[in-house]
């Protein structure tokens, strides 16, 4: 038997296959050493597979997702076959002797541009449907496996560490659970595990080597412990383990359909927090009240251009109305630091955790604010949406956002497109500026949300990512949940309620402090909801204290 130790991130005991991440090899190289001939041969082999894979996708949305879904792959696949396109792909590979990938890397480029250019929204649109289908043939001709996972069955995953950009790409439905080098418990890839409800460990270090892959391993998600090979008495200690882990999640499902309050009468929100219209299955399953924390940055790092309006749209509308009138809270566009994406060209940052992110960057780029707010009023027809906006620090960011807010509107009702003129307009408490201004904040917005897991980094000035900080990295610090209570006491005064949407909301130790805090709403991993019910409804709201603020 072969231990490692690592840091537990994500609760849960699991046995399966390790299984490596191997990171594609993108490079589009243009001269052929094959010939022409050779890669037209590549490039129909492609094709052929390309539109095989997008027929069985097209029979798995008609089952799951309706024809209309079904629609787009088929169409897709009809666009593989498109005479122009083929012969521009054919002709560029006799032509320039160059390889296949380069050749359909050059006609997806020529397609699209000439789409985008015409007056007709249909046609622009049909722009995203060449980009998509080239991106296919691409990976298919460099052998990239589409999901990241070269296994028929499911595998605990491992890796160095994960970018938000390549969890995102991931096939879901072959991961038992996450094994990293590197990353701490507030990465995304940790993130998603809580989200799925599946066991994380992180910060193995060198110890989790490659020689490991194709063992079989147990993962403990709470200990942070990788088993390879476990012995018999191990073996049956952590069999145990999972088996009470199943009698506490049938336990949990008892929770379901039950109100959110304590024993005495005091009602708290339990939203979830999703990354993904694919997650909203996970919210339905576990019986979220709403959605706390709709996180529309994976929009972008899943794409390799600027989502379009009506892209963004068809995603927060999908949301909006399969929550059927449940408020749905979408967070604006929130990248830099840790989630960078190469198409926006930004200037690499000494600090950027510290730089221009999240809502500086729609500040500073006012079309592509533009574009998401237009479509997120466009979807507020559908269901209760509410838009909330990231990494604020003042006052007069608040109000250029709503002044952006107000013109999108305008623009709306003047094309005469529908939209809800009520739609909650709310901010993240993540900095200590906001905090510190959170009484005159609060008269300008609808709700706070304490982004606990930023707020913990800039309060107590610890890399949120860095795992080697241990203790020091503490959301527990009474600084951090003095900064809760003086926001939360801003909120009231004001009359606006006030949640969270970090990964403190999840944590029962502390749910007494909220209570006695008078925390409104928690949104937490979809898998939090039912053991954070069971919490709550046997709580008692008025004997709750703020003891955990003292030092």
């Amino acid at each position: 038997m072969i231990l490692i130790q690592g840091k537990g991130v994500s609760k849960g005991v699991e046995q399966g296959t390790l299984y490596f991440y191997e990171r594609p090899d993108s490079t589009i190289i243009k001269g052929s050493k094959l010939g022409p001939e050779a890669e037209k041969e590549r490039f129909a082999n492609a094709q052929t597979v390309s539109i095989d894979q997008l027929h069985a996708l097209a029979e798995k949305c008609l089952e799951e997702a309706g024809e209309e879904t079904a629609i787009l792959f088929e169409t897709h696949a009809m666009f593989i076959e498109d005479d122009d396109y083929v012969e521009c792909v054919l002709n560029a590979i006799e032509e320039e002797s160059c390889t296949a990938e380069y050749a359909v890397n050059q006609a997806g480029e020529q397609f699209a541009e000439m789409f985008a250019s015409m007056d007709d929204a249909y046609m622009q649109a049909r722009a995203a449907d060449i980009k998509d289908i080239s991106r296919r043939l691409l990976d298919n001709l460099m052998g990239i496996v589409p999901g990241g996972i070269a296994s028929e069955e499911p595998v605990i995953l491992a890796a160095d560490d994960l970018a938000p950009s390549e969890t995102l790409q991931l096939d879901k439905s072959k991961i038992l659970g996450f094994v990293t080098q590197e990353g701490s418990g507030n990465s995304h890839t940790a993130i998603l595990a809580r989200t799925m409800g599946i066991p994380a460990i992180c910060g193995t270090g060198s110890a989790l080597g490659r020689s490991y892959h194709g063992r079989q391993a147990y993962i403990d998600g709470e200990t942070g412990e990788v088993f390879i090979e476990p012995d018999a008495l191990t073996l049956a200690a952590l069999k145990e383990k999972h088996d009470k882990q199943l009698e506490m999640k049938q336990l949990y499902e008892t929770m379901k359909g039950l109100e959110d309050v304590t024993l005495d009468g005091k009602n708290v929100m339990l939203y979830c927090n999703i990354g993904s219209p694919e997650d909203l299955s996970a919210v339905i399953n576990n019986d979220g009240q709403g959605i706390g924390l709709f996180r529309s940055e994976f929009l972008y790092l899943g794409a390799s251009d600027y989502p379009t309006e009506d892209e963004q749209f068809e995603a927060y509308k999908a949301v909006a109305a399969a929550m059927k009138g449940k408020r749905v809270i979408i967070r604006t566009l929130d990248i830099g630091a840790d989630k960078q994406v190469d198409y926006f060209e930004m200037k690499k940052e000494e600090n950027p955790a510290m730089g221009v992110r999240a809502i500086r960057i729609c500040l500073n780029r006012p079309e592509v604010f533009r574009t998401q707010l237009r479509a997120l009023y466009r979807a507020s027809a559908y269901g209760k949406v509410a838009i909330m906006f990231p990494m604020i620090t003042s006052v007069w960011e608040v109000k250029e956002c709503k002044r952006a807010c107000q013109k999108v509107m305008a623009e709306l009702e003047s094309e005469g497109i529908p939209f809800n003129k009520d739609t909650e307009i709310g901010i993240m408490i993540e900095t200590p500026a906001s905090v510190f201004v959170a009484d005159a904040l609060a008269k300008e917005v609808d709700f706070f949300s304490v982004g606990t897991n930023d707020l913990t980094q800039y309060t107590l000035a610890c890399d949120r990512q860095a795992n080697d900080l241990g203790k020091f990295f503490d959301p527990h610090h009474p600084a951090v949940l003095r900064a809760l209570k003086m926001a939360a006491d801003a909120a009231h005064e004001a009359g606006i309620w006030i949640g969270i949407c970090g990964e403190l909301g999840a944590d029962p130790d502390l749910l007494p402090t909220f209570l006695a805090l008078g925390i409104d709403e928690l949104s937490v991993s979809p898998t939090s909801v039912l053991p954070l019910r069971a919490e709550l409804r046997k709580s008692i709201a008025k004997t709750c204290t703020l003891e955990m603020l003292d030092c």
